[in-house]
């Protein structure tokens, strides 16, 4: 069977163009549905993937109508596959139960994968250089060394709890528990 997937991303849109491209590719069922492709939180997609049976072909309009992301659309498809199913997008002309269409969507894939790759490369690179430059990466430390001292004082005196310093400095009661523990082990900034 083939099975229609039609989205648009606004409400003022209308999907009558792809339902009609749909129809004339075949589609006994159609799902359709107004969302963002880029939200994960799709509902009709979700009910199609489920609903898939073997020898299925799930047909859009176009790619993009599926997913924004690259990522998603290799996701989807090894879903499809999973169920048995195929896939066509009559934009972009790729069809999946033919043997140059899963070669093609192998092809993606595969550059999908070697871009992954070179982005952590790069990320890894830069973060790599930035150490050497003295930048650490992370979040800001809440508090200056100077409240730092003023808190281990307070609480290691007594004069207050570990929670009232908390209070008092504005941070997470956990802030507090490690700075001690920290302090304890001596690693203090």
């Amino acid at each position: 069977m083939h099975i229609g997937y039609a989205r648009v991303s606004t409400q003022d849109q209308d999907t009558a163009s792809q339902i009609a491209a749909l129809k004339a590719a075949g589609c006994e069922l159609i799902f359709q549905e107004k969302g963002s492709g880029g939200r994960w939180n799709r509902p009709e997609l979700h009910r199609l993937l489920g609903q898939l049976r073997k020898g299925d072909v799930v047909v859009v309009w176009k790619l993009d109508r599926l997913s924004r992301s690259l990522k998603d659309v290799l996701s989807l498809m090894e879903k499809i596959d999973q169920a048995g199913a195929g896939f066509r997008s009559l934009t972009e002309v790729i069809d999946t139960t033919s043997p140059a269409g899963r070669m093609m969507m192998q092809m993606i894939g595969t550059f999908a994968e070697f871009e992954r790759a070179m982005l952590r490369e790069r990320t890894r690179s830069g973060l790599d250089a930035a150490r050497k430059q003295g930048r650490v990466g992370g979040r800001r430390p809440k508090l200056k060394v100077h409240q730092q001292e003023e808190i281990m004082h307070l609480v290691s005196s007594g004069k207050k709890s570990a929670a009232d310093a908390a209070r008092l400095f504005n941070v997470h009661p956990s802030t507090i528990s490690r700075l001690v523990a920290r302090a304890s082990a001596g690693t203090v900034d």
